[in-house]
């Protein structure tokens, strides 16, 4: 007995167990979870909640169903997971503001604008709109596979036959398992537009397909901001971002005063909080320029600014406004779907219009299949029909005096078995509409159409040429009208704003004093070293910095985020300071690498512990607000490890292992954000300093007091990512250039 108990256990690593299981997760994660359809543009809970309110003929012209019911039959037959996850689903699918195209017509309160919760679901009420009854049209024709579902009670579709283009249309949104997908919404319009170009012109590049979709189109409006390169090499590679700006107008009132209107504010912002967000800078003074902020907000957003003084240009006030509020976003750009064999990846614009337009010939060839066969069967009956109708009372008498009617019905006029059925299922007061001409009528209509679908299947070209025909029928009903209309404007890069004119701030010499525990102020007039200057207990400095109050200073810090902060607000007097924290939003576990004066038209060289990094332009250094800008993405274990002026055209780097490389700047790849390129090879360590320089000039370096300038470098040049050598005698030992 204990020898079969023990036969059924065998010893098994914790590293393997766990790597087995975390796998499983990650996979259920990707696969059934966060990540959309390339095909439909649908996660698993979308796609069940469309389909069970199929199954409750919650059609758009039905009557309203409770959400409560919805969702207990969604989480019921198809969805075991908890009924908030579906109800909150179900919610942004019909709220106008969070999706441009919405699937789910509600009625009751589901949520607004503000932030406010949705009623619960015992309260509101909900049908199909006719964007959705469009991703569900064929699927009773055998369009789509299907599954069992957790249970192996019922079936769910795979993935719904989508006459609508909804990935691009709605847009997607998700974090799996070490990969994430972000897609904007578009219009409708714009990509049935773009996706008949693909089909007549199968060779179409993205920029043929950009002149149809210029850009997103966010269902709250606003202005887009962003440079007509970044958006083509964003819809080529299928990552990268959108600037996005809210809508305004100055609005003149009396005695010659004006205010600024704000019309619609970005996606995905709050105005609750956005306004919240606006009384707390203006109360912590970084908002010199606004006098008052008021919310008169109705059925369409209305946010009224008043300025401090009619003096001021209302560009000038927005500038401040669009720096240090959500009143400007940037939305990321990430099309990580899964394709038709089950395979995350990341798509350009192209790709996913070709992967959707291909689902749409597979469930046009399936749906006439489907249709063929039909018509077969009918057409099977309809000459079982004709071979009777002349013989009805001989077709009686069988019926009535012979034993097996079926069988003799068969030998008496040669039926198959389903013709012979068919008769003998007729009720005997249908046998008068047994007429001749309307048998032979419908029969000779089915045998044409059997000809047309015969034809559709056999040739490639007609079935591109019914595509085209469907998408043009998309195209005038989802295209056109208030819902068809493009509410995000598509706008150039806004013009530069100078920094004293917009704060008003006298230009004036100071030094900002940054301490090892992090506190910072500004002293008067530039000074050489901080002999005088005193900290808390335990604390000292770290670095002086000259500057001028109309300055900008960049703070890049440990996490790979970059802040901004003006010269002026930084504390003044002779006191401690006060706490970086206070004034930009750092975790504990991270710390500022570098403070620096911002300067237009620059370059820095930012790299991660592990040696990846790239170029990045001062104007992607600017993030006044107060939770920064991720520049350098950084990867578990990783820190970043430097940002240095770009000002050269060669690049110095130095490993903890001592060796030294250098090769061309224009290695190196210039980026807004991102991981970067190897800048050089470890086989164990990372990065320990960098520098870029002019190569004529000489590689210069500090050591104690002295400093030494080495011109011959051809031993140590080479290529980006080689190895390197041992520097040249007299080198730092920190391997620093700066001793």
């Amino acid at each position: 007995m204990q020898d079969d108990q023990a036969d059924r256990f065998h010893d098994v690593t914790l590293a393997t167990a766990l790597s087995e299981r975390y796998l499983a997760y990650a996979l259920s994660t990707i696969m059934s979870r966060s990540l959309p359809d390339v095909r439909d543009g649908l996660k698993p809970v979308h796609r069940r909640l469309i389909y069970a309110m199929r199954l409750l003929r919650l059609d758009p012209a039905a009557a309203f169903k409770k959400c409560a019911r919805i969702v207990g039959d969604v989480m019921g037959k198809f969805h075991p997971h908890g009924d908030a996850a579906i109800y909150d689903a179900m919610v942004r699918l019909a709220q106008d503001f969070a999706v441009r195209y919405p699937l789910v017509e509600g009625q009751g309160n589901f949520g607004n604008i503000d932030g406010d919760n949705p009623a619960a679901m015992r309260y509101t009420e909900a049908r199909l709109t006719e964007v959705a009854q469009a991703l569900l049209a064929g699927i009773d024709d055998n369009a789509v596979d299907f599954r069992p579902t957790y249970d192996g009670a019922e079936e769910e579709p795979v993935v719904l036959p989508a006459a609508f283009p909804n990935l691009l249309a709605n847009g997607a949104a998700g974090i799996a398992v070490g990969m994430a997908t972000s897609i904007p919404p578009h219009n409708a319009g714009e990509l049935c537009a773009a996706a008949l170009h693909l089909v007549r012109h199968p060779r179409a590049t993205v920029a043929d397909l950009v002149k149809f979709v210029p850009g997103p189109d966010f269902p709250t409006g606003g202005v887009l901001v962003e440079d007509a390169s970044s958006i083509m090499s964003a819809y080529e590679t299928g990552r990268g971002g959108f600037r996005l700006r809210a809508r305004w107008a100055v609005e003149q009132g009396r005695f010659n005063t004006w205010a600024i209107v704000v019309t619609e504010i970005p996606y995905q912002v709050q105005k609750g909080k956005l306004v919240e967000q606006i009384a707390a800078l203006m109360e912590l003074k970084k908002l010199p320029l606004l006098g008052d902020v008021r919310d008169e907000s109705a059925e369409q957003v209305r946010l009224v600014l008043e300025p401090k003084s009619r003096g001021a240009e209302p560009e000038v006030l927005m500038e401040t406004l669009f720096r240090a509020t959500d009143l400007e976003t940037r939305f990321p750009l990430n099309m990580n779907v899964l394709t038709a064999d089950r395979t995350p990846q990341v798509l350009g614009l192209r790709d996913v219009l070709r992967a959707w337009l291909n689902h749409r010939q597979e469930v046009l060839v399936r749906r006439s299949r489907h249709r063929l066969e039909a018509i077969e069967r009918r057409l099977e009956i309809l000459d079982g029909f004709l071979k009777v109708f002349l013989n009805l009372d001989a077709v009686i008498r069988i019926i009535r005096e012979q034993d097996d009617a079926k069988a003799g019905l068969i030998r008496a006029f040669k039926l198959s078995d389903n013709q012979a059925e068919a008769i003998l299922n007729m009720r005997l007061r249908s046998l008068r509409r047994l007429e001749e001409i309307e048998i032979r009528k419908e029969h000779k209509a089915l045998s044409r159409e059997r000809k047309d679908v015969q034809a559709l299947l056999a040739s490639e070209k007609l079935r591109w040429e019914k595509i085209a025909g469907e998408l043009e029928e998309v195209r005038e009903k989802f295209g056109a009208g208030a819902l068809g209309k493009r509410r995000t404007e598509i706008s150039g890069p806004p013009a530069p704003v100078d920094v004293s004119a917009m704060v008003q701030v006298e230009r004036e010499l100071i030094t900002v004093i940054l301490s090892q525990k992090g506190w910072i102020r500004a002293v008067k007039g530039h000074i050489a070293d901080g002999d005088g200057q005193k900290f808390k207990e335990g604390d000292e400095l770290r670095l002086l910095l000259p500057c001028e109050t109309t300055d900008r200073l960049v703070l890049f810090a440990t996490d790979g985020r970059v802040f901004t902060l003006r010269a002026a607000d930084v504390p003044r007097g002779r006191g401690d300071g006060q706490p970086i924290r206070l004034m930009i939003d750092l975790a504990n576990q991270d710390d500022i690498l570098v403070l620096f004066v911002w300067r237009d038209g620059t370059r820095s060289l930012v790299a991660s512990s592990t040696g990846r990094g790239f170029l990045v332009r001062a104007a992607d250094l600017i993030a006044e607000k107060r939770t920064g800008k991720q520049i350098l993405a950084l990867r578990d274990g990783e820190r970043a490890a430097l940002c240095v002026p770009a000002d050269g055209d060669h690049v110095a780097v130095v490993g903890d292992n001592r060796k030294l490389l250098v090769f061309a700047v224009t290695e190196l790849p210039e980026m807004a954000r991102g991981a970067g390129v190897a800048l050089q090879k470890y086989r164990e360590g990372g990065l320990k300093d960098a520098k870029v320089f002019t190569l004529t000039e000489g590689l210069t370096w500090r050591s104690g007091e002295r400093t030494r300038t080495e011109t011959n470098l051809r031993d140590w040049i080479g290529e980006r990512a080689q190895a390197g050598r041992l520097p040249p005698s007299g080198f730092p030992r920190s391997g620093k250039f700066s001793g």
